[in-house]
């Protein structure tokens, strides 16, 4: 995204002249006078001190949270300030895309420590960099598990509901057949897996699942491959700090949102989907990949490699239309997981986790309060709440909490990370029992 630069009078009168036109008003004489604009009716400009007072009393009418207890696919995780001062650096933020190998050997490095590190997280052999998000990276990861022989794709039901509904778009596109698996108990019914034809593609399955349980990943993956499909495994990097990882437990490809390594929270992103799969499936991995080479002084090098299977090679064969890339966002994430390392990731997960369960046997003290589901979860589970749903987050709103997500009006999605203190969820067990007391 180079810099922008504006065109002079004589060179758009030199453009005009080459398409055969006269002037501007000539150019757009096909569209309807009552679409043209003459001028705009912007206001005066302003100081540069006018503008940032301006700018704070708009940012002044947001409400900002201290407290989240809020997961539902992002996650409020504590981000070193090196992370942001290392991403941050000119020669990172203003870099676009590595085409031009030969002046491109900074960024291609770091992708390539982050497509490492995304490995060494997975246990797979390969991945990319990267995808738009974790429900982008499923759907493009269900497109290469499909061929003439297998054209159906199965998603369980305990999925995040973007990511279901994304990969149901991808396959409307693309005509292929779209089935949800059940749950029972808030996990993924694997005795439906028995029904379901031979001319499947592929399974995805959440892990923790959007429920906030763990799956029995290593079953499903079993049963999925008995039929002659792929299980897709989108896993919660951080949880992956203490759960065995995708290839352990025998999934083919891995996938998930990125953001909680690294990435703030943010209205409307831009987030990160990455990808890993097994060799076998190298050749259909969509994105760009970084390889490790030397050049002609025997140095080591970087390369773009295996770019056939992208639109910007063979368009009309292309298995993917990724013509873009998160870097900047990938970059982040590596920085994140050299920062904190294998040992650090386990910590935060293990706190997480922590703090998720003690919330929930707080929160299950109180009368009216229980968990839906019995399963094992990471670092979110789904209660009761004895009040409205909608009340009980306000009265939390009030105190400057953001609350679980509501499900329905009397359940509740909550979650914890290695930011929430034991006080901080005290105090919401506290604001809990007497906006319950408040209600009786």
């Amino acid at each position: 995204m180079g810099n922008y630069i504006a065109t002079t009078a004589s060179e758009q009168e030199d453009m005009l002249a080459k398409i055969g036109v006269s002037s501007i008003d000539e150019l757009y004489g096909m569209v309807p006078q009552q679409l043209l604009v003459d001028k705009l009716a912007l206001p005066e400009g302003l100081s540069e001190i006018e503008v940032r007072a301006a700018m704070e009393d708009l940012a002044a009418k947001n409400t900002v949270f201290n407290i989240i207890f809020r997961g539902a696919g992002a996650y409020d995780h504590y981000i070193p300030a090196i992370v942001k001062q290392i991403a941050a650096k000119e020669e990172f933020v203003t870099a676009y895309t590595p085409y031009q190998a030969e002046i491109s050997q900074g960024i291609l490095q770091a992708i390539f420590e982050y497509q490492t590190m995304i490995c060494e997280l997975t246990g797979m052999d390969v991945a990319n960099a990267s995808a738009y998000d974790g429900a982008s990276a499923a759907a493009e990861a269900a497109t290469m598990c499909r061929d003439k022989k297998h054209n159906r794709v199965c998603i369980a039901a305990t999925c995040h509901p973007d990511t279901i509904e994304t990969v149901k778009t991808y396959c409307f596109a693309a005509d292929c057949e779209f089935l949800i698996i059940d749950a029972v108990d808030g996990l993924t019914d694997a005795a439906a897996l028995e029904t379901i034809a031979e001319d499947t593609a592929c399974l995805i399955v959440q892990q923790p699942n959007f429920y906030g349980l763990i799956e029995d990943a290593a079953a499903l993956a079993d049963k999925i491959h008995q039929k002659g499909g792929k299980l897709v495994l989108s896993c919660n990097p951080i949880a992956l700090g203490l759960l065995s990882s995708p290839a352990e437990v025998g999934a083919d490809i891995a996938v998930g949102e990125g953001q909680p390594l690294g990435l703030p929270l943010s209205f409307g992103g831009p987030y990160l989907g990455y990808m890993a799969c097994k060799n076998s499936l190298m050749r259909s991995l969509p994105g760009r990949i970084v390889g490790e080479t030397t050049d002609a002084d025997e140095q080591r090098a970087f390369v773009l490699t295996l770019q056939a299977r992208e639109q910007h090679i063979k368009r009309e064969k292309a298995l993917s239309s990724i013509c873009s890339n998160q870097a900047l966002c990938a970059l982040t994430a590596a920085v994140y997981l050299a920062v904190v390392g294998s040992s650090g990731l386990r910590e935060v997960a293990e706190q997480s986790a922590a703090k998720a369960h003690y919330l929930a046997a707080r929160l299950c003290a109180i009368d009216g309060f229980e968990l839906v589901y019995k399963g094992e979860f990471f670092n979110e589970f789904v209660a009761t709440t004895p009040i409205s749903a909608e009340k009980l987050l306000l009265e939390l709103e009030k105190a400057g909490i953001l609350g679980g997500y509501p499900l329905s009006n009397n359940t509740i999605l909550w979650c914890a990370t290695e930011k929430n203190s034991k006080a901080d969820i005290d105090h919401l067990i506290a604001l809990t029992e007497r906006a319950v007391s408040q209600c009786d």
